[in-house]
């Protein structure tokens, strides 16, 4: 399963709450997002095209981690045809750990190498005719600003030296958003329906059993949960509020398509407005 946001992290995270269902959606809305273009070569990883079909926003590789010219030339003019929002998932440098290992990178280096990779989408972006339009990073990075405030401010700078006040999605209460909030750029929350909470609102490490929920009928309900009541039960049963704008799916979990087509359904069956966030 895709590694764009998989691991635990500490200082950050969606607060307990003891809520009751909310059944009126008037007005609710939820972006999708899904990390893609997760190739190298000939080796491909995730089923792009038939995932832009269902997404709102596509996190691409942008060579780091995963993914060459080729291929995020390819996602990019996809994606415009699809009208879905194109954005830069910026990793540690880590192709033979597809961005996964936890690495130790000066801050003034992270800071170039975010810039470089979204400089990089940011190319076959406009020759699609769009631009990126957010960053998230991935995997051991992702994890790593949850609670690592250099980190976090690398990052920022990075995607400040890129030129441009893009959002910053990631998991709600990190030190990376409240580094690029200081910054002056935008945030964007995501929750995750195939990932499992600890208690403290964070994501159980991937190297835990129970971390990847795997039964497609509870990622469709909890996809519908977090957009209509803003909840998700932790792996210990706390209720946990996740008041995200964009809600992710692994696109390389098996079945993933038909998976993200179900919870597509489910929510727009309950009157939610499944659409890129503002």
């Amino acid at each position: 399963m895709n590694g764009g946001s998989d691991g635990a992290g500490s200082g950050g995270g969606p607060e307990r709450v003891a809520s009751e269902e909310t059944t009126d959606v008037t007005g609710v809305s939820i972006d999708l997002n899904a990390d893609l273009g997760e190739g190298f070569g000939r080796w491909t990883l995730t089923d792009d095209e038939r995932l832009l079909s269902v997404i709102t926003s596509a996190n691409v590789a942008c060579g780091f981690h995963a993914g060459d010219a080729v291929t995020m030339r390819r996602v990019c003019a996809l994606a415009v045809e699809q009208d879905v929002r194109i954005g830069a998932q910026v990793s540690y440098r880590d192709l033979a750990g597809f961005g996964r290992r936890a690495m130790d990178v000066p801050a003034d280096e992270l800071a170039a190498e975010v810039a470089y990779q979204i400089g990089a989408l940011e190319v076959f972006a406009r020759a699609a005719g769009a631009r990126v339009a957010y960053v998230k990073p991935h995997g051991a990075l992702y994890n790593r600003v949850v609670g690592d405030e250099e980190q976090a401010r690398a990052v920022v700078e990075g995607v400040l030296l890129a030129g441009g006040p893009l959002p910053v999605l990631g998991l709600p209460g990190s030190r990376l958003h409240a580094c690029a909030v200081e910054a002056g750029l935008p945030v964007v929350a995501e929750a995750f329906a195939d990932r499992a909470y600890t208690a403290d609102g964070t994501l159980v490490p991937r190297g835990r059993e129970s971390a990847v929920i795997h039964d497609p009928d509870t990622v469709v309900e909890r996809s519908l949960a977090m957009a209509r009541s803003r909840t998700v039960t932790s792996h210990c049963g706390r209720t946990l509020s996740v008041r995200a704008a964009s809600l992710c799916l692994h696109g390389d979990t098996p079945g993933s398509v038909e998976l993200t087509r179900r919870v597509r359904a489910r929510l727009e069956e309950a009157g939610v407005r499944v659409e890129a966030f503002t």
